[in-house]
């Protein structure tokens, strides 16, 4: 409601036309919808990384959501490609201007690439933390472990709880 209420007040500010203000917006407006996006067709870990499954490569990054919180990334640590993962491990860590975080592996496999335009450009998990700013690929080695990740719709909600309760 504050935030409709300031964008009317500065949509007036800038003379800027008010019906835009009589939208309806659908699903519920949430701040957390707002500022972070959350794909279809993509499984998320409540430890805040993607995973999206396509034959039998599954590609591995850290979520909108997560790079938000993170603030501008500075500093990328990834494992190199052969290397096994297992499901809830560490994996790699990301370095940003506010902390350090580890990032998890959602699922267990074997590394059969990574994105080595991290090394030397890590601000794209801020960017395009779906497209350009993944870190992983994996040959899972069991599949049936997407399925106990969350969809979209729960992760936003997960997203929505985690926020509120800080």
């Amino acid at each position: 409601m504050a935030l409709r209420m300031w964008a009317s007040s500065t949509a007036n500010a800038l003379k800027l036309s008010s019906s835009a203000s009589r939208l309806h917006l659908s699903p519920p407006f949430s701040l957390s919808r707002c500022f972070s996006s959350v794909l279809d067709g993509l499984k998320y870990a409540s430890s805040h990384e993607w995973v999206k499954h396509e034959g039998s490569v599954a590609t591995i990054g850290i979520t909108d959501h997560a790079q938000d919180h993170l603030g501008e990334v500075v500093f990328v640590e990834l494992p190199e490609s052969g290397k096994p993962v297992t499901k809830g491990d560490g994996f790699g860590a990301v370095e940003s201007v506010k902390a350090t975080s580890d990032i998890n592996s959602p699922i267990s496999g074997e590394i059969i690439e990574v994105n080595t335009k991290l090394s030397e450009q890590p601000g794209l998990i801020n960017t395009s933390p779906y497209e350009d700013g993944w870190m992983i690929k994996v040959k899972p080695s069991s599949p049936s472990e997407l399925d106990s990740l969350l969809g979209p719709q729960e992760y936003t909600k997960f997203c929505e709880e985690e926020d509120a309760a800080h």
